[in-house]
């Protein structure tokens, strides 16, 4: 294949240091993963190699630093993450993507969306009723939930924030565990405490929590109840069975809306037990008013190295099924 040169003016130092990271390691990652060399000459950078990996380079780079302009930060997993839409020509706009603030933290930390399957399924939340957010961990499903809670909450569009969890086993017994019921479900429930006290601020989060307009209990609490004009989260749902997903979903009142969240590829349920989470994906898919988003491995925003993790197992999966063919869990259009 021919080669090539191109060259990318970022108009300032401060753009330019911004782009290139500490040490260079942005940089460093493009060069890596599309194979081209690349060096800085006053405030341009050159890049040099094969015409197509330069071509996605330069796309690469120019999109930096239209989020550089839009004011965030490039760090190396949206380094990674912009070159894998590059590849696939679906990186136009992405600047956007990560302009608007979903919540401010009690500290005025913007929360803001990632990627395009957060902003998918964060659009999906305000515009449904019942959504189901199903990816691989690290893609901020809980944490996005969590955050559009606290701004339907603050925006009194919900008189109350309920989120549960079912308090199912990975490896050890609740009954072995010292302590009452509160106590042994306290760890399950511990992501969800932090998450809403990084939003509210603790004094607020306590206040909230004595007056009864946040609830943080297992699954099992929501029986028998009617949950009306309440933002209602039900995290970890893969674990819950056919028949606890049905009980949780009637519960729902008027005024209220659902997020359902949950990684199939981490279900903790005895053997021969379905997942509930599965289960209604497949039966709920053309009900308007729900809707489920698939996260994947390019919306992973914790540490590049967990999504080439994901990506290695997903890798692992598909040559497993090739080998014994199984019918797919569910099948929704992403």
């Amino acid at each position: 294949m021919a080669k090539t040169t191109a060259l990318i003016s970022c108009k300032t130092s401060d753009r330019l240091s911004r782009l290139l990271g500490i040490y260079d390691e942005n940089l460093n990652i493009i060069t890596k993963e599309l194979e081209v060399d690349a060096f800085t000459e006053n405030v341009d950078i050159k890049i040099s190699g094969e015409e197509d990996n330069v071509a996605i380079a330069k796309t690469v780079i120019e999109k930096l630093l239209d989020i550089i302009a839009s004011g965030e930060i490039v760090d190396k997993t949206r380094v990674v993450y912009c070159i894998e839409m590059a590849r696939e020509g679906s990186v136009e706009g992405i600047e956007k993507i990560m302009s608007g603030v979903i919540a401010v933290t009690s500290r005025g930390k913007q929360i803001k969306c990632k990627t395009l399957g957060q902003k998918k399924y964060a659009e999906a939340i305000k515009k449904n009723t019942v959504v189901f957010g199903v990816g691989p961990a690290g893609t901020g499903k809980t944490y996005l939930a969590v955050a559009l809670a606290v701004a339907a909450f603050k925006a009194h569009e919900a008189e109350k924030i309920i989120l549960t969890r079912p308090a199912v086993e990975a490896g050890e017994k609740l009954g072995f565990l010292p302590g009452d019921l509160q106590t042994k479900v306290d760890p399950y429930l511990r992501p969800l405490y932090d998450a809403l006290q990084e939003m509210f601020g603790l004094e607020t989060y306590i206040k909230l929590m004595e007056k009864g307009a946040i609830e943080i209990a297992p699954l099992a609490y929501m029986r028998g109840r009617t949950l009306s004009n309440s933002f209602i989260i039900l995290d970890e749902a893969q674990n819950t069975t056919k028949e606890q997903m049905k009980m949780f979903l009637t519960r729902m009142g008027e005024g209220s809306k659902m997020v359902i969240t949950g990684d199939v590829t981490q279900i903790d349920l005895p053997d021969g037990k379905k997942s509930g989470l599965i289960h209604a994906v497949s039966i709920l898919k053309n009900i308007d008013g729900v809707e489920t988003v698939i996260l994947t491995h390019k919306d992973v925003v914790r540490h590049p190295l967990v999504m080439e993790i994901i990506k290695a197992y997903d890798n692992a999966a598909v040559a497993e099924e090739k080998k014994t063919p199984r019918p797919r869990a569910f099948n929704v259009k992403k």
